[in-house]
């Protein structure tokens, strides 16, 4: 069933994507067991299950950081992290100088992945991670926009959304499992590593990506950095279209750009 078919039956307005998933997984649950009363076993782990998809919206700050370790962590195992000393390495590290060191009071540290993908994240524990096709692709100022973007959705609230939808999307398939006669065990580390998955490949709504947009802008600006490489980075992506993966998660970058442009004009 499609999340925008829940809706408020008082007000007949949608509810929240988050809600509604974790509805999604009761839903599935209770569907699963029409014919047949669960057992005592099937009751307590659809139980933890159900608990599991409810904590989603309700996830403390303290459990989102937690998640953000072990699914950095994760992603840090799976890739190949390009040396401190290395080329790509020391780039990163100088163009980054002048950017802010922390973000919500959250230490930033940067990582390359040597990897032909273009694309670059950011997760609420500080993690930034840049790959070094995206490097190929940038001059200093692009990435830095880029970057700055990125840093935009962990200080705007972004990411931890997503993590609490990624969170509850699980939630919702333990719930399913667990009407199945399935055991709800707690996360994995397969299950960190698909919940890290998720977040990174996160898409975000037009309005998020505009918000990021515009805090990369005003970063840049108070950095005293040149604002013009938000553009240019856009327009790049933007002709790599379907080769790039952060294209599909980011709508519009030619219409981005003009929005950049239009904000430099303005000179605010």
């Amino acid at each position: 069933m499609n999340r925008s078919s829940f809706s408020d039956t008082a007000t007949g307005r949608p509810l929240r994507p988050l809600l509604a998933a974790v509805l999604a997984a009761f839903t599935l649950a209770a569907c699963s067991n029409t014919a047949n009363v669960a057992s005592g076993a099937d009751a307590e782990g659809l139980l933890k299950a159900s608990a599991a998809a409810a904590q989603a919206v309700t996830l403390s700050d303290a459990d989102v950081m937690q998640l953000a370790d072990k699914s950095c962590a994760e992603m840090d195992a799976k890739a190949k992290v390009a040396s401190a000393k290395g080329k790509s390495a020391q780039r990163l590290a100088r163009l980054v100088k002048g950017m802010p060191k922390e973000v919500e009071g959250v230490t930033l540290n940067y990582k390359v992945y040597e990897s032909r993908e273009i694309n670059a994240w950011a997760m609420n524990n500080g993690c930034v991670r840049v790959y070094s096709g995206l490097m190929e692709k940038m001059n200093d100022n692009e990435l830095r926009g880029v970057i700055g973007h990125e840093i935009g959705h962990v200080a705007l609230g972004h990411s931890k959304k997503a993590m609490q939808v990624a969170y509850a999307a699980g939630a919702a398939r333990q719930a399913a499992a667990s009407a199945g006669n399935s055991a709800v065990a707690a996360l994995t580390a397969s299950e960190i590593g698909e919940l890290a998955e998720k977040l990174v490949n996160a898409q975000f709504s037009q309005a998020q990506e505009t918000e990021a947009d515009d805090y990369a802008f005003d970063l840049l600006t108070t950095a005293k950095m040149r604002r013009d490489g938000l553009v240019t980075a856009f327009e790049k992506l933007a002709k790599l279209g379907d080769n790039s993966s952060m294209l599909s998660s980011h709508p519009a970058s030619s219409e981005r750009a003009q929005h950049i442009r239009d904000r430099i004009a303005a000179k605010k």
